[in-house]
C-alpha cells in the first residue's frame, strides 16, 4: 500500500435538516489501496460516500462542519470546481444507467462533454475504459449497439468504463453488485483489483463477504459514527470493537 493519502477527511459530518447524519469522521483514503465501507441500513456509509465527490450538495437540506481535503484542497472550499472535482472523483452507482444511445457514445459522453473533439482520442479513451472494465473483448465488435441490449453486468461494468473514460484520480463504487449475478459480480471484484494499481478505490458494500475479498482496508460505520478502520483481514479476524464484531457474525445488521 502506498503510504501517500489521496484524501483526508477530517472531522466530518453531515446534515439533513439539520439531523447528524455523519458524526465528526476521520479516516485517510490512501493512493492504490481498496477500501471498503461495511455497516448496516442507516449508518451513513452512502452519505459518505457522497460526500467525497459532493454529490450531497444535489440534496437543498444538506450542510456539512469539518474538512475532506483531497490533493491539500478542502473540496468543499467555495472556490472548488464542482465539476471538475467529480470528474477526478468518479462514482458508480448501484444500479447501472445506461443514456439511450450506442455502447460507444455512452463511454465517450463524459469526454465529448469535456470538450475532447477528437476521434482518435475518443477512440483511445472508448477502448481504455472498456478495457479496464473488463468488458472490451465482450463488445469490441458491438460498440454501434444500443447500450441497452447489453445484460445487466454488462451495463454496470459499461457504467464503469464511462467513468474510466474520464480519467479520473478516485472511484467510488456504491454497492456496484448489489443486483448482480455471482459471475458478474467476480468480474466486477476482478476489475477492482486491476484497477487499484492506479487509483483510490472506496467501495460501499452490504455484502460483507465481499469486503473479504475486495479490499485491503475495511471501514465499520455504524449509526453515523466510524467504529473502527483495519486491514481487512485484522478487522474481519480481531476486531477491536465488539460491535464491529457483532455485525459481521450476522448478530446484528
Amino acid at each position: 500500500m502506498n503510504d501517500d493519502a489521496k484524501i483526508i477527511v477530517d472531522k466530518f459530518s453531515a446534515f439533513y435538516n439539520q439531523a447528524e447524519v455523519l458524526k465528526k469522521i476521520e479516516l485517510s483514503i490512501f493512493n492504490r489501496e481498496r477500501l471498503a465501507i461495511i455497516g448496516p441500513a442507516n449508518s451513513g456509509k452512502s452519505t459518505f460516500l457522497r460526500s467525497l465527490n459532493r454529490l450531497n450538495d444535489l440534496h437543498y437540506n444538506f450542510s456539512c462542519s469539518g474538512k475532506i481535503v483531497f490533493d491539500n484542497k478542502d473540496i468543499y472550499d467555495k472556490e472548488v470546481d464542482v465539476p471538475s472535482l467529480r470528474r477526478r472523483i468518479g462514482m458508480v452507482y448501484a444500479v447501472p444507467a445506461p443514456l439511450p444511445c450506442s455502447i460507444y457514445d455512452n463511454v465517450a459522453y463524459g469526454p465529448k462533454v469535456s470538450g475532447i473533439r477528437s476521434r482518435t482520442k475518443l477512440d483511445e479513451l472508448v477502448e481504455l475504459g472498456l478495457r479496464k472494465a473488463f468488458l472490451w473483448d465482450e463488445v469490441k465488435d458491438r460498440l454501434k449497439e444500443f447500450a441497452m441490449n447489453l445484460s445487466g453486468g454488462q451495463q454496470q461494468r459499461m457504467c464503469l468504463a464511462r467513468v474510466l473514460a474520464l480519467q479520473p484520480e478516485v472511484l467510488l463504487l456504491d454497492e456496484p453488485c448489489s443486483g448482480l449475478d455471482p459471475i458478474s459480480t467476480a468480474k466486477i471484484e476482478d476489475a477492482i483489483m486491476e484497477l487499484k494499481s492506479s487509483y483510490a478505490i472506496v467501495l460501499v458494500t452490504n455484502n460483507t463477504k465481499q469486503a473479504s475479498r475486495a479490499s485491503d482496508r475495511t471501514a465499520f460505520f455504524l449509526m453515523g459514527q466510524l467504529i473502527e478502520v483495519s486491514h481487512t483481514e485484522e478487522l474481519f479476524t480481531k476486531p477491536s470493537d465488539k460491535r464491529t464484531e457483532a455485525y459481521i457474525t450476522g448478530r446484528f445488521g
